[in-house]
């Protein structure tokens, strides 16, 4: 008895490719441990929250309920040997992140443009936003109390979707609209720049304390 398939036979090979990636990187800071290191990060940020009274005000204006010298004090790498001491160990991570990506370095240099800290304490929030006129950026926790929320970014392809089903409840993480990474201690998360994310309120009691920052490579 004859067989027939219901494929043309130049179909025979048909295969669902997965284009177009979006990366995002995480890894301890250090494989020892980063203690001691976070301790003085967290013992500068929270003195340069009592020393900085431009960055308290741009914080009450723009950040309410939390401080950042993000608007004030925003390339610490330069001021502090604590957070020039980080930007040394992060070099690591930044060239295994460009490797990854395959993006041509020969000839360039990602430099650190800002370095700036972040304090969230309850029921602050860090709105839906992106890096603009950088090329990659990140975080690194110093102090995480319990309950304290993770990094959540966005497909970049949201704003496209159109008239697409909602995705099942047990989808891949590379298939979700949204995926949210935890904030552990002694973490660093990179990501390009472009790629939105935002922290929804913070439920912990405790304050969350990160610092994040920018690469350029012109």
């Amino acid at each position: 008895m004859a067989t027939h398939s219901f494929f043309p036979a130049n179909l025979a090979g048909m295969a669902t490719h997965a284009l177009f990636p979006t990366y995002v990187y995480t890894a301890a800071l250090e494989r020892a441990g980063s203690r001691e290191l976070n301790r003085r990060l967290l013992a500068e940020a929270l003195q340069l929250r009592e020393d900085d009274a431009a960055g308290r005000r741009w914080s009450a204006a723009n950040y309410p309920g939390g401080y950042t010298s993000y608007g004030s004090v925003h390339q610490l790498q330069r001021m502090s040997p604590t957070f020039e001491l980080l930007r040394r160990r992060l070099s690591r991570h930044i060239k295994a992140f460009a490797t990854t990506v395959e993006w041509d370095m020969e000839g360039k240099e990602l430099a650190m443009t800002d370095c700036w800290v972040n304090i969230m304490a309850r029921q602050v929030v860090h709105g839906l936003h992106l890096h603009p006129l950088s090329t990659l950026s990140g975080t690194y926790y110093v102090r995480v109390p319990r309950g304290s929320p993770g990094i959540k970014f966005e497909d970049p392809r949201l704003d496209r979707f159109m008239a697409a089903p909602p995705r099942k409840r047990e989808a891949r993480p590379e298939n979700k609209p949204w995926i949210t990474l935890p904030a552990v201690p002694g973490q660093v998360v990179l990501f390009e720049s472009w790629l939105r994310h935002e922290v929804v309120p913070n439920p912990a009691a405790g304050e969350r304390v990160s610092v994040s920052f920018n690469y350029n490579w012109f």
